[in-house]
């Protein structure tokens, strides 16, 4: 199986495990520049060149080697499951992508059509309801990540324990796993464990969020979108992002964690 969705530095200095909707973009571009002191023009997904990475054939053999003899100081970046599934549903579901196209091409027609769900356009000002369709779209998540149904689950929704166990079960160990909720402080502990080829200065870092402004602005608090219903289906998918990353599951308004992630916890339940 390898190491899928991670990354490292061509100077090796740092490897990074990859996890959907939680700042992968301005991750990987702080790596991009900190090697070579400029950041890369265009998204950082789309780089086949400068920065290895696993999807990158020539890059597989240096991953491994990295990784199965713990070389460099390898990390990741996690996010509150009720925010990094709100943040999926009105970007990826809602929003016009970079290509100008719907997201995986038939997938909003089919939950159009299967499930009901409203999603706008940018014609109408993507006018609809947003509380009753993405509580729609969660059943519809639920079953592609319970039962496979109608698609396999997307990477984009999947839990962030699924992604980040493959480097675990294959013979990675994290040294660091911060969250979104506060990515400079989280970033800076990364950095100041690693000799890089240019300083970086977090301060003046901008954010890169290649999804924004593709789709409708959220209209509602976080805790609107969730009803009991909705957390108890939260909780079933979630219920190991809750637990390992410390977010709070009671109260889908507090988006900050609610105790220290257990690194050594970590390993021992994904490494199963």
């Amino acid at each position: 199986m390898g190491f899928p969705g991670t990354w490292m530095t061509e100077t090796e200095s740092v490897v990074y495990r990859v996890v959907p909707k939680c700042a992968c973009s301005t991750i990987g571009q702080i790596m991009y520049y900190s090697d070579h002191g400029a950041f890369f023009d265009g998204d950082i997904h789309d780089a086949k060149s400068g920065m290895h990475k696993w999807a990158i054939d020539e890059s597989q053999p240096a991953i491994t080697a990295n990784v199965t003899s713990n070389k460099s100081y390898a990390f990741t970046c996690v996010r509150n499951p009720y925010t990094r599934i709100l943040s999926s549903f009105f970007d990826k579901i809602c929003g016009i992508q970079r290509n100008g196209r719907r997201y995986r091409g038939n997938l909003v027609p089919l939950l159009i059509q299967k499930y009901g769900i409203e999603v706008g356009s940018p014609e109408d000002e993507f006018d609809f309801d947003q509380i009753k369709s993405f509580r729609r779209f969660l059943l519809f998540a639920r079953d592609t990540i319970r039962w496979r149904k109608p698609m396999d689950p997307d990477i984009h929704w999947s839990a962030m324990s699924g992604h980040i166990s493959t480097f675990v079960v294959n013979g990675g160990r994290y040294s660091n796993i911060f969250w979104t909720e506060s990515f400079n402080d989280g970033m800076q502990s990364v950095l100041d464990n690693i000799q890089t080829a240019h300083p970086v200065d977090l301060a003046s870092i901008p954010r890169f969020n290649e999804s924004e402004g593709h789709g409708p602005k959220r209209l509602h608090p976080v805790e609107d979108y969730f009803d009991d219903l909705s957390m108890h289906l939260i909780y079933e998918i979630y219920k190991r992002d809750f637990q390992l990353f410390k977010y709070d599951f009671e109260n889908p308004g507090n988006k900050m964690p609610i105790g220290e992630i257990d690194l050594a916890e970590v390993h021992a339940k994904l490494g199963e």
